[in-house]
């Protein structure tokens, strides 16, 4: 055991490094591009990346996991059928994107669509051929290789957007980094283990076990994708590309803690309790419960900071063009919260082998979000909309709690503390801002 908390906490180290050097590069190159890129360029480039995303979770095989959680993760039948499954899919959605760019732009009135779509399009092809190294990295806890790996990428990508946005300030600037950062993604990962390659196998039996697996993942990401991309896709119908593209800068801020996690439990948690998933329930739960608590504490720090001072942030570094971003910022940071709970939580039943759970939940956030946004934004305007949006997390958690009850691996008293904790430390700082005269995060809004 002592070998896997050593893994445990290297993968945790770096999760954490690798994600705060990718954030300070993004930051850095998001604050340049603003000043060089109007609002609606952000939000026409947010709109076509989330149906891309939305046609990847529609047709999600579940690849990754499928590797990190087999028995048969290391053997090269294995990874040869999941790889060639990822590369046919690939072009599948290549062709779905060609198809749904029409639609998409008459819906919009924007013609620029029929051509952004199918163009950025083009990176499922291109990640299709990824090599499945990335996944075997994953499941042996490599997350310093992965993290060193991700992070030249995204730097050779960061530059070619901004050198293309200096010197032709168009989205097609956006465009090219996404291109680029794809095609050095998949020729770096046929590098990253010597003596590993992929070719093109097909055995049924694989394929048969790959989806068996994949049935509730494919739920899962499907509902996902109307959980989490459904309110830019109603923003940008409702209002603007203009109002979208400010609503992108808070939600990007807003995401960083929820970020973290995701990348913590899909790199370290999930493959940690996959390895000891066979441990009597109780065992099992105390070993979550006595790490869990420390992700929680720090990245909830992150939650109360851009609670209390995410308007400060957004004022400070961005020009007035996005100001309304400032009062967006601090609501949707603190519903943030229940998604960490949900993700700390999630991974765990995964892992033992038990993803309807997953599937369930997803579901319920999406019936939520296609009901209680367009309502929000009804009855109160973008305030309300907003508002919406970050309590869209609770039935998640909600029904996460129901299938950890049921598999014995409940978390409820522990959340209910460190929930108290946030709300109490949040209403200490957020008096003492007031009470030395600098107002409350919400004040932009009331002045609108």
């Amino acid at each position: 055991m002592s070998s896997l908390r050593k893994l445990a906490f290297s993968g945790a180290f770096w999760g954490f490094a690798g994600y705060g050097a990718s954030q300070t590069l993004r930051l850095i190159s998001n604050l340049i591009l603003t000043r060089l890129l109007v609002p609606e360029m952000f939000g026409l480039m947010s709109l076509v990346n989330t149906f891309l995303i939305g046609l990847n979770l529609f047709s999600d095989l579940g690849i990754g996991p499928n590797i990190i959680h087999s028995p048969r993760g290391n053997d090269p039948v294995f990874l040869n059928t999941a790889w060639t499954l990822q590369v046919i899919r690939g072009v599948i959605l290549w062709l779905g994107s060609l198809l749904i760019a029409v639609p998409i732009s008459t819906l919009y009135n924007e013609t620029q669509l029929i051509w952004l779509i199918p163009i950025v399009g083009l990176t499922a092809i291109i990640d299709g051929f990824n090599s499945t190294a990335i996944f075997t990295l994953n499941r042996d806890i490599n997350i310093k290789k992965l993290t060193f790996f991700e992070i030249s990428i995204q730097i050779v990508g960061l530059i070619v957007m901004l050198i293309w946005a200096r010197l032709s300030p168009s989205i097609w600037a956006l465009v090219a980094g996404n291109l680029v950062t794809s095609l050095l993604r998949v020729v770096k990962s046929h590098f990253l283990i010597n003596n590993y390659s992929n070719k093109f196998t097909w055995n049924l039996e694989i394929i048969k076990e790959i989806f068996a697996f994949s049935r509730w993942i494919f739920l899962s990401t499907a509902a996902t994708f109307i959980g989490m991309q459904a309110d830019q896709i109603i923003l940008a119908k409702l209002l603007s590309f203009e109002a979208l593209g400010i609503y992108v800068i808070a939600l990007t801020f807003a995401l960083i803690p929820q970020q973290i996690i995701a990348k913590i439990t899909s790199g370290v948690i999930f493959p940690l309790i996959s390895k000891v998933a066979d441990l009597p329930r109780a065992e099992l739960r105390q070993k979550i419960l006595s790490k869990r608590w420390l992700l929680l504490s720090t990245v909830g720090l992150i939650i109360i900071v851009l609670t209390c001072f995410g308007d400060i942030l957004i004022l400070k570094l961005y020009d007035q063009r996005y100001n309304q971003a400032a009062w967006m910022l601090p609501i949707l940071a603190l519903g943030v919260w229940p998604n960490l709970l949900y993700e700390t939580s999630v991974k765990c039943l995964v892992a033992i082998g038990e993803p309807q759970y997953m599937a369930y939940s997803q579901v319920a956030k999406s019936l939520y979000v296609c009901i209680a946004l367009p309502l929000g934004y009804h009855w109160f305007g973008l305030p309300g909309f907003v508002i919406m949006v970050a309590v869209n997390d609770l039935e998640l958690y909600a029904v996460v709690c129901w299938g950890l009850w049921r598999e014995k691996l409940t978390f409820f008293k522990q959340d209910i503390l460190y929930s108290l904790y946030l709300i109490s430390l949040i209403a200490i700082i957020l008096f003492i801002r007031k009470s030395l005269g600098y107002g409350h995060p919400l004040e932009l809004m009331f002045s609108e």
